[in-house]
């Protein structure tokens, strides 16, 4: 059996693919990346590393050649080229006859009225339509993506946020990954839709968590979308990321992570980390880049 990971040098794809490794022989696995320079690694390690770029369907016909399972992790960019991209990516998939797609998907991707939702609204459903066996790993959200709002405590700036009482699911990226290897390796999991999510937390509530890990109290201000635009704006952030965050912020508010499941429990076999500790593995990890 043959399984390919695309996006495998990214941040996700990292985990996945090194996940898979302690349990996969190298020569079962192929990676599929826009640069395969930055994949010179797997290969020294028997990976299969192909070029396959979401904006090439031809080099997605190569790379996803001979594969069973395919493990394809959502691109970054706006909706537009991310559709584009997923598209593109899906149709070579079903002409290389692939027997099972596990795709990385967003919360309540079907339903969610998060900005980002569309895109993987429209993925799924082109999934769906190719008739081929699939999973879709609706991850809430990354512990990872509040790094910069970590570090900005640790350096005694407030915690500044338009979510309001909104809540989301952190978990750590790692899990996210953990639970990808288990799905793509696994038997049973055909056709299904898992809602992959830590426990539900305010930001207060994750805050007052970080707050006990650093031993400090940790001030947060809320305040609304205009106005964090405008300190996101202050502190130098690019325009077109600043529209994003605040796009995220307010889905956040308006509850769409919100959705309660311990699908992600189930796939790692074990508890998430509580978020304390999971705190603690940010922070440490923070300490030893300086």
């Amino acid at each position: 059996m043959k399984m390919l990971v695309t996006g495998a040098t990214g941040r996700l794809g990292t985990k996945v693919v090194e996940t898979l490794l302690k349990t996969v022989p190298a020569s079962q696995l192929a990676v599929s990346v826009r640069n395969p320079e930055k994949a010179e690694g797997l290969q020294a390690r028997g990976v299969e590393v192909r070029h396959g770029d979401f904006d090439l369907p031809e080099t997605l016909d190569t790379a996803f050649a001979g594969i069973d399972r395919l493990l394809i992790i959502s691109a970054d960019g706006d909706n537009e080229t991310r559709i584009r991209q997923h598209t593109n990516a899906v149709a070579a998939a079903q002409r290389a006859q692939v027997g099972f797609i596990v795709y990385t998907s967003a919360t309540n991707a079907s339903e969610s009225s998060l900005f980002l939702a569309p895109v993987h609204r429209i993925t799924e459903e082109a999934i769906s339509k190719t008739g081929i066996p699939y999973s879709f790993l609706r991850n809430n959200w990354y512990l990872e993506n509040e790094l910069g709002n970590i570090q900005g405590a640790i350096a005694g700036n407030p915690w500044v946020t338009s979510a309001g009482s909104g809540k989301s699911g952190w978990a750590l990226q790692q899990e996210y990954a953990e639970a990808a290897a288990t799905v793509l390796t696994g038997n049973g999991h055909e056709n299904t839709i898992y809602e992959l999510a830590g426990k539900l937390m305010t930001q207060e509530e994750l805050v007052s968590a970080l707050g006990s890990v650093l031993g400090k109290e940790i001030p947060v201000h809320q305040v609304d979308d205009i106005k964090y635009a405008e300190i996101m704006k202050s502190a130098g952030v690019p325009e077109f990321v600043i529209s994003i965050l605040v796009g995220i912020q307010k889905g956040i508010r308006e509850g769409t992570l919100e959705i309660e499941s311990n699908d992600l429990e189930k796939l790692l076999g074990r508890p998430v980390t509580p978020i304390r500790e999971a705190l603690t593995q940010i922070v440490d990890g923070i300490s030893q880049t300086k």
